[in-house]
């Protein structure tokens, strides 16, 4: 009965983009199957809505079932906008796994790496059915924190990038990310000085900000771009979202309420009809993801417990094969 724990470092030495990103296709192509269980995030409210606390923060509980890992599990996990004025990283989760079969505790295990990764691992995931250029794509990033740096390893481990774009409010943040990343995934990183340099000529534009601000206009998206809003945040504005050609998600449900498309959702300018499709399904075949050269493609990803749990049994799986990690008994 005893419960493998897993430090972040011993994760990170466990870790590695190429499977993780197998791993997050499987596990969306399991999604479209019916074989993966994920209900929409339940959300605890510290501060970062309507609560009234005074922490500046929220959690979300993000339980799921992955059938073709027989894996059950939850991750709980959440953001402090303190924290990086703090020196503590914005992102603290865990994540639990559980024996479907008899309810044991098989890990304990740091969610926060884990988040980073299958972030970065779940864009790379969707362009691959979505990018108009697949072969030297030239990507526009915004945000150069630990989100961007697993999105810049994600997205060159998948493609052959022509050219990294980056833009961050912070200008140094920006030129550590470019120093770094440049030696890491060996792709020429140019730092952009305004939100619409990024964009321009971009075959994908990926975006892992906190703000709230509507940043990306309908001007700053030419045809045949794939614009990837990762945040649960409102980063893109209403026009846009309301004439992209496709909107594609993770869950329908979650990002219905949450994030991106929330807003016009409440304002009834769109609804379920309007979802062209999940990416479980597309992956899994039953519907066709970019169809022509010129679509304008919204691919909102939210996050879902699913690929959490399954890239944590992937960790859980090497640790056992390799002996990392310390045990204990709860009973």
């Amino acid at each position: 009965m005893s419960t493998l724990l897993l430090t972040r470092s011993e994760i990170n030495e466990l870790v590695a983009m190429p499977e993780v990103i197998e791993t997050v296709e499987k596990t969306f192509k399991g999604m479209g199957e019916g074989d993966v269980i994920n209900p929409p995030k339940v959300h605890l409210d510290l501060g970062d809505g309507n609560s009234g606390l005074p922490y500046r923060a929220g959690m979300n509980a993000m339980p799921a079932y992955v059938g073709w890992q027989k894996i059950a599990g939850l991750k709980f996990i959440g953001g402090w906008e303190g924290n990086p004025s703090k020196g503590l990283p914005y992102l603290s989760g865990m994540i639990f796994l559980v024996d479907p079969q008899d309810g044991r505790f098989l890990a304990v295990m740091d969610g926060t790496l884990i988040t980073n990764f299958r972030t970065g691992a779940q864009a790379a995931v969707a362009l691959k059915y979505l990018i108009k250029n697949p072969k030297e794509p030239i990507i526009g990033l915004f945000g150069a924190g630990a989100q961007g740096r697993t999105q810049a390893l994600a997205v060159c481990t998948a493609f052959n990038v022509k050219e990294l774009r980056v833009y961050d409010i912070n200008l140094n943040a920006s030129r550590v990310f470019a120093e770094e990343m440049t030696q890491k995934v060996n792709v020429p990183i140019k730092i952009m000085d305004k939100p619409e340099d990024v964009t321009r000529g971009c075959d994908a534009v990926i975006s892992v900000t906190h703000a709230k601000n509507q940043f990306i206009t309908n001007e700053m998206i030419g045809r045949g771009v794939t614009v990837l809003p990762l945040g649960s945040f409102r980063e893109c504005a209403d026009d846009l979202i309301l004439s992209v050609d496709k909107i594609i998600v993770d869950n329908i449900e979650q990002c219905l309420h949450r994030g991106t498309l929330k807003a016009v959702v409440e304002s009834g300018k769109l609804n379920r009809s309007n979802i062209y499709a999940t990416i479980g399904e597309i992956v899994a075949g039953k519907k066709t993801g970019r169809e022509s050269a010129e679509e304008r493609i919204m691919c909102i990803t939210i996050g879902m417990g699913a690929l959490d749990v399954a890239v944590a049994s992937l960790i859980y799986e090497k640790a056992l094969a390799k002996g990392v990690g310390a045990t204990f008994s709860f009973v």
